[in-house]
C-alpha cells in the first residue's frame, strides 16, 4: 500500500509546523507539495528529514515553488520542463519512487480572463501536455498532482452560476485540463466519490470555509495502472481549521502497489 498526497501550502514557512504535525499524524508515503514561496536554500530539509522524509524541491523566492517528499529516496530527480521556453516560474518537479512517476505541478491562477496571465496559464498547460508526451509512455506508473487551478465540472464549484467566467471554470482552461488528461490520465478522487459538495479550496473572506463556498481545484490524476489499484480517495477538510491554516488542504489517495 502507498499513500500518495498533494497540497498546496500557501507557504511553506508559514505553514511548516501544520505541514510537520500533518506528516507525523497521516504518515504519508508521498507528498506534493506547491507554492512553496521559498528559495530551496530555505527550505526546511533537515526538519523533514527528521521526520522521515526525503525532499526533491524547486524553490523561488516569494511566489510559486513545488516539492515532492517521500518516505523511500527518490532514484530519479526532474525540475522543470525543459522545454527550451524561458520560464523563471518554479511550477513543475517529478521523481521516479517506487516504480512510480510522480509529478507535483503548480499550475499558474491565470489573473483574469483576457489578461496575460491567462494566455500564460493556458501555454503552461499546453506545455505540461506536451512535455508528458515526450517523458512518459502509456505503460508506465504515472500521478500528476497538484494544484490545477480548473475545477474540472459544475459539480466542483460551491455556486457555478456565481463562477462563471472565472479564469478557474472558464471553458478555455477547462478544455486545457482535459486536453492533459487526454494523454491518459484518470481523476482519482472522482473514482469514488461522484457526488457534488467536495473542495479542496476556500476563500479566507466571508466566511467561505463554515460555509463550504469552495472549489475543486487540486488533484491526483493517475495513468491506467495505477487508476486500477486507486483503493480510496479523500479530502482532508480537517486542515482547513485551527490557527494560520492553508486556504487549500490536502487530498490523498490509497494505491495498492
Amino acid at each position: 500500500m502507498l499513500t500518495l498526497a498533494t497540497w498546496n501550502l500557501n507557504s511553506i514557512k508559514a505553514r511548516r509546523d501544520r505541514l510537520l504535525g500533518w506528516l507525523a499524524r497521516r504518515q504519508p508515503d508521498v507528498v506534493c507539495l506547491q507554492e512553496l514561496k521559498v528559495q530551496e536554500e530555505a527550505f526546511p530539509f533537515s526538519e523533514l528529514r527528521a521526520a522521515g522524509y526525503h525532499a526533491a524541491v524547486l524553490g523561488q523566492k516569494t511566489y510559486n515553488g513545488v516539492a515532492i517528499l517521500s518516505r523511500e529516496e527518490p532514484n530519479e530527480v526532474l525540475k522543470g520542463m525543459d522545454d527550451g521556453v524561458d520560464d523563471p516560474q518554479a511550477r513543475l518537479v517529478a521523481v521516479r519512487v517506487r516504480g512510480i512517476e510522480v509529478v507535483s505541478v503548480y499550475v499558474p491562477n491565470g489573473g483574469e480572463l483576457g489578461s496575460d496571465k491567462c494566455a500564460y496559464k493556458l501555454e503552461w498547460t499546453r506545455r505540461l501536455r506536451a512535455w508528458l508526451d515526450r517523458r512518459f509512455v502509456a505503460t508506465d506508473r504515472l500521478a500528476l498532482c497538484g494544484d490545477f487551478n480548473v475545477a474540472p465540472e459544475a459539480r466542483d464549484v460551491c455556486d457555478p452560476a456565481a463562477w462563471e467566467g472565472s479564469v478557474l471554470t472558464h471553458p478555455d482552461a477547462r478544455q486545457a485540463l482535459q486536453d492533459v488528461r487526454a494523454w491518459g490520465l484518470v481523476d482519482a478522487f472522482r473514482l469514488h466519490h461522484e457526488e457534488p459538495g467536495f473542495f479542496s479550496w476556500w476563500d479566507y473572506r466571508m466566511l467561505a470555509f463554515p460555509k463550504n463556498k469552495g472549489l475543486r481545484i487540486d488533484h491526483i490524476d493517475l495513468s491506467p495502472s495505477l487508476a486500477g489499484r486507486c483503493s480510496a480517495a479523500a479530502i482532508d477538510r480537517n486542515e482547513r481549521k485551527g490557527k494560520q491554516p492553508s486556504d487549500h488542504v490536502p487530498v490523498v489517495v490509497e494505491l495498492d502497489v
